[in-house]
């Protein structure tokens, strides 16, 4: 007997070319989706009719390593911006996230959620931590749901099995929310939002994903609103639209607020500057020092530098964590760094210390593909060669210049990408995220999210999609669907 995931994705592979378009169509509809800046208009994200399936004790061990890199994350972060190497990340952020951080960074415990993104090659290997916008849980939910039900349904199951078939695979939404519910109780024991702003700019590139998680959070109890900074007041609370609101979830990053034009950015700044809580209870609060690579990098450092372990307050199991799952990452600065790095570009990967998207990663082994120069044009104005980009980078100290990690070896994995005109199987390279708290008595039920691409760096607003993660539980409710639709 075959085992579970390739006798399922067999399954949906065959059955593709039939529910493909419906999948990707309804899938684009509850919100997988990237919105256009411009003008407000959507483009729907890619979803693959095949699925990454994971037991629940594998999935469960992912989680903790990303709980437990998170909180090392969240503690050297701080011990950095208290520490003699301040500057290293301090001098990487902007003029206002530095000063939030500054001023917050020494009493920052409590990240409602964070994603640790992952490759997956001999062994699960930490690529990076995100702290401010850690986003794709109603992603993730539309992708896993929507092909359970659309499957299951082709294959002719009933309203009743496709519900307990996504009970079974959980929800990062709903896990997203509990998280919000338990952060606001720390600010504010024993109470719970009434009402809840999720704040972004206007036209954000996930301005449907945060629909979908209005859309959900009503469902589950609590009143909210997508939200602009353009639309806030208040001196006593925050308040658009004729709302009040206790609690406000930022998806916004800090930097955006110091944009020319931004209407409404004094406002959020004060409203971040002040003690969390004051007019209402934001969470995330500011965390740019936490999310810099470059605190990432000093993770790994770490487990060679016990004095920099012991000035960051690590605890065993977060020294495990890091030694089981980080790759050799450093500051990309030192003469020895760069020229071993020199020596073997096939080994590493450069990356900016605070940047997002993947605009400035630089894979080694792709330096002849055309994707890596021009992502080198748009960095330096012109193409270079290796050595000449390691030179550039070791002396760049824009967003607090470049680390460098060795790269993780990973193969693309083939999967029916669909696109609502074709069903495709496709080599893709995929990634796994995992979401977790830190700072909470009681973490929610966090899960993950697969992203796939077929460039190596793998980024949904740079032309990725999105992998269905299922549970063996819900991967197996799927088969027995197939199996009692072909007797």
């Amino acid at each position: 007997m075959k085992p579970l995931p390739e006798a399922l994705n067999e399954a949906l592979t065959f059955a593709a070319k039939y529910f493909g378009k419906e999948l990707a169509d309804t899938a684009y509809a509850r919100g997988l989706a990237v919105t256009n800046k411009a003008d407000g208009s959507t483009i729907p994200i890619p979803i693959t009719a095949t699925a990454v399936i994971l037991g629940e004790a594998e999935l469960a061990r992912r989680t903790r390593l990303a709980a437990l890199l998170a909180s090392a994350g969240a503690k050297m972060s701080r011990a950095l911006c208290a520490g003699e190497a301040r500057e290293l990340l301090l001098g990487g952020l902007s003029p206002l996230e530095r000063t939030l951080a500054e001023k917050t960074a020494a009493t920052l415990e409590t990240l409602v959620t964070t994603r640790v993104d992952f490759f997956v090659g001999d062994k699960v290997q930490a690529l990076e931590l995100n702290a401010t916008i850690p986003a794709m849980q109603g992603y993730s939910d539309i992708a896993a749901q929507t092909l359970i039900e659309v499957a299951a349904r082709y294959w002719g199951a009933k309203d009743t099995f496709i519900a307990q078939a996504m009970a079974k695979n959980g929800s990062n939404a709903l896990a997203l929310y509990r998280a919000l519910l338990s952060g606001y109780a720390k600010v504010r024991p024993g109470r719970t939002p009434e009402r809840i702003a999720l704040l972004s700019r206007r036209n954000d590139a996930q301005l449907t994903e945060q629909r979908y998680l209005c859309e959900k959070f009503r469902e589950w109890g609590a009143d909210a609103d997508v939200v602009h900074p353009d639309q806030l007041s208040g001196d006593d609370a925050v308040r658009a639209n004729g709302k009040s609101y206790d609690l406000v979830y930022r998806h916004l990053f800090v930097r955006r607020l110091e944009e020319p034009g931004m209407v409404g950015a004094d406002y959020v700044r004060a409203l971040l500057a002040e003690p969390n809580g004051t007019r209402a209870v934001v969470l995330n609060p500011p965390a740019s020092q936490v999310e810099a690579k470059l605190a990432f990098a000093m993770l790994s450092e770490a487990l060679e530098d016990r004095a920099l372990s012991k000035a960051a307050g690590l605890t065993e199991a977060e020294r495990e964590a890091v030694a089981e799952s980080v790759p050799w990452t450093r500051p990309f600065r030192t003469p020895a760094v760069v020229a071993r790095v020199k020596k073997n570009p096939d080994a590493y990967v450069l990356k900016r210390s605070w940047d997002y998207g993947g605009r400035a990663v630089f894979v080694g082994r792709t330096r002849g593909e055309a994707g890596f120069e021009e992502r080198v044009k748009a960095a330096y104005g012109a193409p270079l060669d290796w050595d000449a980009l390691c030179d550039r980078a070791a002396e760049d100290r824009v967003g607090g210049g470049f680390v460098v990690q060795s790269l993780v070896e990973t193969k693309p994995e083939t999967h029916v990408l669909c696109d609502g005109a074709s069903a495709v199987p496709t080599d893709l390279y995929v990634d796994f995220s995992a979401y977790a708290s830190v700072g909470l008595e009681r973490a929610p039920a966090w899960g993950g999210v697969c992203r796939g691409s077929v460039s190596h760096i793998v980024n949904i607003v740079g032309g990725g999609g999105v992998i269905p993660l299922l549970s063996e539980g819900a991967a197996q409710s799927l088969l027995d669907a197939f199996r009692a639709g072909i007797k």
